[in-house]
Parts: C-alpha cells; sequence; structure tokens
C-alpha cells in the first residue's frame, strides 16, 4: 500500500478545495489545491500524484478535458469526479474516459475517504499483480520457466536439480500428492546429456501386476490372451533417455524383484520372449510416500531402496512455501485466462488473503485446479474471494473419486495446518481423541507444521 499518497483536488469553488485539504492534512495525506485547469497542469508537471479528485463544471476547460490530459501525462492516477450536476451521462462519460469513480456534491466526508481507501486499494493491487507478471516473466527467461516459485525451499530443489542433472545418478523425488514431482523429474532429464532421447514414465500406481509387467517389459506376439502384436515396454522405449517411475512405492513385491533385477543387469526379457534385450536408461523414481518406512515395515525391498535412494531431492508442500502461492496463482491466472480468452488482470487483495491463509492439502494441483475454476465462473476483470471459495466448493463436489484414505488424510492435514500443530486442539475439532490422531498421523506419514 502506497504511504502516503499524493492528492490533487481541482475545484474553482474556494470552500470546497479548503475543506478537502483540511480533511486529508489531517489524515496525514500530501495534498495539492487547484482552482482551475492551468493551476492543475502546472502541479502535474512536476508531480506524479497518485489520487486526481476533479470537478466538471469549471471556467475555462472543463473537468473532463483535463481529465483526458491527466490520462495521458499519469497514466496510473486515480481520477475520482466531483460533480453538482451528476447524471448518468456524464458519470458514463467520465468512467469511460477513465475515472475510477465519480462523487455528487456535497461531498460526504466518510464515502470519499471510503472510496479513496478502495481506490489505493484497487492502485496496489494493479501494481502488486504487474510486479507478479515481470516476475513470472523472468521466471519464464530462467532454464526451469515451469518450476514456478522463488522460495528458498524451491531455489534449494532448482539448486540440486542443477547439481544431479549432468550425471546419470539415480534420483529419487519424495514430496506428497500435487506439489509436482513428474516436472522435477522433467526438468532432471532435460538438463541431462540425454535430454535429445525420450523421458518415458511409469505409472505405477493402480496397475495389477500382470500389467505392469507388460507395460515395463513388453510382450511378443502371443505372450497371453489377447496379445496380438509384439509390443516394446518402457525399458526400451528409454534406451539412450531417461525411465521415471512414478509412484514407485506402489509396485507389487514381485515387480520389485523383477525391477531390482534390471536395475542391476541393465537387460530384460519381454514376457513371452528368450532373449534378453540390453538396454541404457536413467533412473529417476518419484513417491508420496515414506520409502524407509515401508522397508521398515517389510512393504519395501531394502536392497531396491538402496538402489534407488542414491540422489533424494524433497520437494516441500505448498504450505511450507507460502512465499510461493501468489506466484503460482498468478501463473495459472495467466495461463488459463489466455486459453480462455478471458481480459481477467488479477486478484483482490481479499483473495490474495485467502489464496496464502489456505493450507493446501492438494498442494499445486489443487492450487491449479482452483484457479483454473475461479477464471471459469468469473465474468470480470479480477477474481474475486467469492469466486474462489465457489471453485473450492465445486472442488469438493469432484472428489467423490478420491478413496476414503485419501479424503481423511488431507482433511486430517488442513486441520494440522489450521491448529498449527496443536495435537490436542486438532483432535478435539476432529472429534476423535489423541491416540487415534497419533495412530492417523502415522498411518498417513503427515508432518505436524511448527
Amino acid at each position: 500500500m502506497i504511504a502516503t499518497p499524493n492528492i490533487l483536488v481541482v475545484d474553482d469553488e474556494k470552500v470546497i478545495r479548503d475543506s478537502l485539504h483540511d480533511w486529508f492534512a489531517e489524515d496525514g495525506y500530501d495534498i495539492d489545491v487547484a482552482q482551475n485547469a492551468h493551476e492543475a497542469l502546472n502541479y502535474i508537471d512536476q508531480t506524479a500524484y497518485d489520487i486526481v479528485l476533479l470537478d466538471i463544471k469549471m471556467p475555462g476547460m472543463d473537468g473532463l478535458t483535463l481529465q483526458e490530459k491527466i490520462v495521458k501525462q499519469i497514466p496510473q492516477a486515480i481520477i475520482i469526479i466531483m460533480t453538482a450536476y451528476a447524471s448518468v451521462e456524464t458519470a458514463v462519460q467520465a468512467l469511460k474516459a477513465g475515472a475510477y469513480d465519480y462523487l455528487q456534491k456535497p461531498i460526504d466526508p466518510d464515502e470519499l475517504q471510503h472510496l479513496i481507501e478502495k481506490a489505493l486499494e484497487r492502485q496496489h493491487l494493479v501494481h502488486e499483480n504487474h510486479q507478479l507478471k515481470k516476475r513470472l516473466e523472468t521466471l519464464s527467461q530462467e532454464d526451469m520457466p515451469e518450476l514456478v516459485g522463488q522460495s528458498p525451499q524451491m531455489k534449494r530443489v532448482k539448486n540440486l536439480i542443477h547439481t544431479v542433472a549432468p550425471t546419470d545418478t539415480t534420483v529419487l523425488i519424495l514430496g506428497e500428492s500435487g506439489t509436482g514431482k513428474e516436472l522435477v523429474a522433467r526438468a532432471i532429464h532435460r538438463h541431462s546429456p540425454r535430454h535429445h532421447m525420450p523421458l518415458v514414465t511409469a505409472h505405477c500406481a493402480g496397475l495389477p501386476e500382470g500389467l505392469i509387467e507388460s507395460e515395463l517389459f513388453g510382450h511378443e506376439k502371443g505372450a497371453f490372451t489377447g496379445a496380438a502384436y509384439r509390443r516394446k515396454g518402457k525399458f526400451e522405449l528409454a534406451d539412450k533417455g531417461s525411465i521415471f517411475f512414478d509412484e514407485i512405492a506402489d509396485i507389487s513385491p514381485k515387480t520389485q524383484i523383477d525391477l531390482l533385477r534390471v536395475l542391476q543387469e541393465r537387460n530384460f526379457t519381454r514376457l513371452g520372449g528368450t532373449h534378453p534385450i540390453e538396454t541404457d536408461f536413467r533412473v529417476i523414481a518419484a513417491t508420496n510416500r515414506n520409502l524407509a518406512h515401508a522397508v521398515s515395515e517389510g512393504h519395501f525391498r531394502q536392497d531396491l531402496y538402496y538402489r534407488l535412494d542414491v540422489f533424494t531431492i524433497e520437494i516441500p508442500p505448498l504450505r511450507e512455501r507460502p512465499q510461493d502461492i501468489v506466484l503460482l496463482a498468478q501463473h495459472f491466472l495467466i495461463k488459463y485466462a489466455q486459453k480462455m480468452n478471458k481480459s481477467i488482470q488479477g486478484f483482490s487483495p481479499d483473495t490474495i488473503k485467502a489464496l496464502t491463509q489456505y493450507a493446501w492439502p492438494g498442494n499445486v494441483r489443487e492450487l491449479e485446479n482452483t484457479i483454473e475454476r475461479a477464471v471459469v465462473i468469473q465474468k470480470g476483470t479480477e477474481i474475486h474471494v467469492d469466486n474462489l471459495k465457489e471453485a473450492q466448493s465445486k472442488a469438493s463436489t469432484t472428489t467423490t473419486n478420491l478413496s476414503l484414505a485419501a479424503q481423511e488424510k488431507q482433511h486430517i492435514a488442513s486441520v494440522l495446518q489450521l491448529m498449527q500443530g496443536n495435537i490436542s486442539q486438532a483432535a478435539k475439532t476432529l472429534n476423535i481423541d489423541r491416540v487415534t490422531l497419533y495412530n492417523k498421523i502415522k498411518k498417513y506419514d503427515l508432518k505436524r507444521p511448527h
């Protein structure tokens, strides 16, 4: 917010000039007054005013003509029209020419003060959105434009990517769902010597054992019912490139053994095949689970874990890097406004406050989806907090395909964040006892915010 805004009052009535001067001077504003357009233009030549209070009817050059000159000379100025001859026609003409709003004389000091506060808030918003766009333009010129974020945590992630990308080292990416693990994997591959060859993604979650074997190793014609032709698997397609295992913790014990063997020997056999196939690939894996914990509980092979956990990059959840929330939101706003051909410029101050105060249990993916829905809903030039709430309300009706466990995990994480990690308050809010909450925190591998 502007600390001490400069205000220029232009009115041919001395009593109005004096009254407004005294009101604003008493409130700490820098205030100048002019009795006609000529005097006002002399002031404007010397000072870039933040607010101009402008009378419509004046001897010589009238207020609307002066307004045109002010808009050209200090386009960032907020112009508020004052008139004793208020009409719809006059108001529309002034607003079309660039005025922020208009007031009818006699001026109500409280109404004027409220209007100026709103105008300054709007000016601050426009400035902030302009700065965000400049920062986004700077980010787009960086070598990792898709990883939006200037927080220390994200800078560390980018530094780790730069460190490991030029090597052939296996990378394990850790992070909650929606934090952008695949984006990090793509950045590693793009900055590696293998970038001219493909990054092949294997989505491990939800695939049955038989299908994931065919996905990874391929199959020969007739290898099983429905295998009408030979098919190359992910490992074969990733030759000379990289292979990314998304949600590696979800593969079955048998597939873990098969994967370990391929990582050790760097060859494999297609399902139904007899000849080993040599392949050269780099491994990047990701999971939203605690693999070390899974090893201790016997759900994940320790030898495979050691093969994968060579170089680890942990992506922080969005709630731990609030500095990036508005930057990401602006990034998504520009993306979807352009996609939908909408002229939405930014967010209202209340919306920015709501964005930064929400815990975002779904992380960047949830934020992106919320902004996309808000852009769909919004018909004006900026996103308001009501649009945000409506978008999040619509989101809640689309999560029925999530498992009950996933919804419970998200809800507990949000309550813990809201209660700042206080177990007693969180348990009371959730209507469960402390022991049950501790067990669920352990079950879902949740981190308590501090």
